[in-house]
């Protein structure tokens, strides 16, 4: 008896499978026949297969058995070479071959940063979009870090394009999951880019994250005093109505506090006219009450050792 697959029960899914597979095979053509294809044509490709999974994985998703959904027939495109199981998470490589991405093959980094520094928006933000996905694997990170992939995406985190930025803001915060990756972001310029968007009030909520992980960076920690940085973490955390973002903002300061000692006055100013600092301590979240209250006792160290003197 012939199997089943999985659009044979609705005509519509029928046509709409044929045709993407049409289109694929089109593209895949071109890629196979001319040297000269453009980032263009890889876009397109993944545009198609994933489209023709999504239509597969909610035909799929009526199944309650996880285990009827790994034996479910399934177009051959779907199944990696190299494993020959179901992509949950494919990638289109330079050759114009899918591989799921915990399969990684490194020749796909060049193309993505050459798609990010010549593509238009739509292709550069894809290629953030494909860079953060390899990059949710541990084992990815260092080796997509060490590429040199992080200067592009600070260029295009700069320009600020909306169509892009969470995109972009999403792959470096997962690349600088990886330490020796924050180092890399902050010699690229990472934190003149942050610290700009964030005291202008534009992405703080991802940006400011981002930040939080860079400023155990002695270099970060610099660049911010440089860029009046302590002024507006200071009104995050006063002004904020998101208490993710007043425990991102008192984690920079805290660390500023106790990297910068010429600091110390401008915070203190703070905390005397708005009780800001102590406020968080007692209503923000666990972390950043620790964090303000770590800055208040470094405040009352200092001033007693003033007073003593």
């Amino acid at each position: 008896m012939a199997k089943t697959g999985v659009f044979d029960s609705d005509p519509t899914a029928i046509a709409k499978a044929k045709e993407l597979k049409r289109e694929m095979k089109k593209l895949l053509i071109k890629i196979e026949d001319e040297d000269d294809f453009g980032v263009q044509t890889i876009d397109q490709l993944q545009e198609a297969l994933s489209a023709l999974r999504e239509a597969t994985m909610r035909k799929m998703a009526k199944s309650s058995s996880l285990e009827m959904l790994e034996t479910v027939s399934c177009p051959e495109e779907f199944r990696c070479p190299l494993s020959n199981e179901l992509m949950r998470d494919p990638v289109v490589l330079a050759s114009g071959q899918q591989q799921e991405a915990r399969l990684r093959n490194p020749c796909v980094i060049p193309l993505l940063i050459d798609a990010l520094r010549r593509g238009t928006v739509a292709t550069r933000s894809n290629a953030a979009a494909a860079i953060f996905t390899l990059s949710a694997l541990d084992s990815n990170k260092v080796l997509i870090g060490k590429s040199g992939i992080l200067k592009p995406l600070i260029d295009l985190l700069e320009e600020g394009n909306p169509l892009a930025i969470k995109d972009v803001a999403a792959a470096i915060f997962t690349l600088c999951i990886a330490h020796e990756n924050r180092s890399r972001a902050v010699r690229d310029g990472a934190v003149r880019v942050l610290g700009k968007k964030i005291s202008n009030g534009l992405y703080v909520d991802e940006l400011l994250a981002i930040l939080a992980m860079l400023v155990t960076h002695w270099k970060a920690v610099e660049e911010l005093g440089e860029l009046g940085g302590v002024s507006w973490l200071l009104k995050i955390t006063r002004e904020s109505e998101c208490k993710r973002n007043k425990e991102n903002a008192i984690v920079i300061l805290h660390t500023i506090c106790f990297s910068d000692r010429t600091k110390w006055k401008e915070i203190k100013e703070e905390e005397n006219a708005h009780g800001t600092i102590t406020k968080l301590s007692r209503e923000g979240t666990s972390r950043a009450q620790r964090k303000a209250n770590g800055i208040l006792d470094r405040l009352r160290k200092a001033m007693n050792l003033t007073h003593t003197a």
